[in-house]
């Protein structure tokens, strides 16, 4: 069998598909995309598909290795999520070839189902008590938000009471049966995320996500030391190399890196079985399309340390598409807030390929916003 074709899709909200297919009939598909850059992506697929043309797409490790290690430079979100989409799209072949979904030739299942999330609040959080009582009615029981808006590196005490409140405010409404995660998003830095994670510590959260920007790994693993919050790190590495310093440094007790940024499914169980022997926790972040939730589904399964999965159902970026809109109807299945896992070969999904194909056809040019704080410095977003 070899690999005869290869095509990219720009589809909104802000999501890059790719499709491959073989001589042998059997069509692949990943997703290879970097929000705010698909673009770029696609380019980057497009430059690797005279080498990926001609190629067994059963050989998925020595294909994966080839790209990750040739041409001297490796590594980085582009390139990364470039591979990602193709290793995806690969495993996707192999497990249509043989009859059997991905988990199946990676060792088979620990699990067959797995307690999964939704985000509510915007990117500035609003209407959260909303937003959470609207997830429990479509059968969730935890929820992620951003737990502030511009936040300057030093900040007033008002902002943080502010964020405090509105938070308690959440907790107490929901009550306790109800699981918050809180999202610093990078967006606060180390005097402030001290004071915060002591702030928000009774209202017992999940986990805090990304408490400080993910190249400061050294500020995070001290505000892992001091507070009993689990912190979490990991959508914005891109290899298992990127995570050395994060177990060895014990700078967080959960990582969330993305199938889509990290490698694709290959480096993702890799990088699962590396945090098990630091009894370290793997929640897939996914706040993308139904490939990568499927691809994250595969992780899951196979992983015994996975415990939770991000879904982006209903996400406020998802303007003009959400994940059900490309797939068959019944293909992601939730139950007791938790999602089944894909039994069909491959993903375990059914791509609807005229709604793909249609869609790219208006395309998108998303972008992250431009964010600054009142003395016109940026933000950090």
């Amino acid at each position: 069998m070899k690999i005869t074709k290869i095509e990219t899709f720009t589809v909104p909200p802000r999501w890059l598909f790719l499709r491959i297919e073989t001589d042998a009939g059997i069509v692949g598909w990943g997703e290879p995309v970097l929000e705010g850059h698909a673009e770029s992506c696609a380019a980057g697929v497009m430059a690797l598909e005279d080498f990926l043309k001609g190629r067994n797409p059963l050989h998925i490790e020595d294909t994966w290795q080839a790209i990750y290690r040739t041409g001297c430079y490796r590594g980085g979100p582009v390139m990364m999520s470039v591979l990602s989409g193709i290793d995806m799209a690969l495993w996707d072949i192999k497990g249509k070839h043989f009859g059997a979904p991905v988990h199946a030739l990676m060792g088979g299942p620990v699990r067959d189902r797995v307690r999964s999330y939704c985000w509510i609040g915007g990117d500035r959080p609003a209407n959260l008590i909303d937003g959470a009582r609207d997830l429990q009615a479509r059968g969730f029981n935890a929820a992620k938000m951003n737990i502030c808006e511009e936040l300057q590196i030093v900040d007033t005490m008002q902002k943080v009471d502010t964020i405090v409140r509105q938070l308690s405010d959440l907790r107490e409404a929901l009550g306790w049966g109800f699981d918050l995660a809180f999202d610093f998003h990078g967006r606060v830095h180390y005097p402030m995320a001290k004071i915060l994670l002591k702030e928000l510590e009774p209202l017992r959260p999940l986990f805090v996500e990304d408490a400080v920007a993910s190249q400061q790994i050294d500020a995070m693993a001290e505000l892992a030391a001091a507070t009993s919050i689990p912190l979490t790190i990991g959508e914005r590495l891109h290899s298992r190399h990127d995570f050395k310093r994060v177990f060895e440094t014990r700078a967080a007790r959960v990582i969330n890196p993305d199938t889509a940024h990290v490698g694709g499914i290959s480096e993702m169980v890799r990088i699962g079985a590396m945090a098990e022997s630091y009894d370290v926790a793997l929640a897939p972040h996914c706040p993308l399309c139904p490939i990568a939730l499927a691809a994250c589904l595969q992780v899951d399964a196979i992983c015994w340390n996975a415990f939770i999965q991000e879904q982006s159902l209903g996400m406020h970026y998802n303007q003009g598409g959400d994940v059900l809109d490309y797939v068959a109807e019944g293909t992601f299945t939730l139950a007791d807030g938790f999602l089944h896992i894909p039994q069909a070969p491959g993903l375990g999904i059914e791509i609807r390929e005229d709604v793909v194909r249609d869609r790219a056809r208006t395309g998108h040019a998303w972008r992250a916003p431009l964010w600054r704080h009142a003395d016109g410095s940026v933000s950090e977003w």
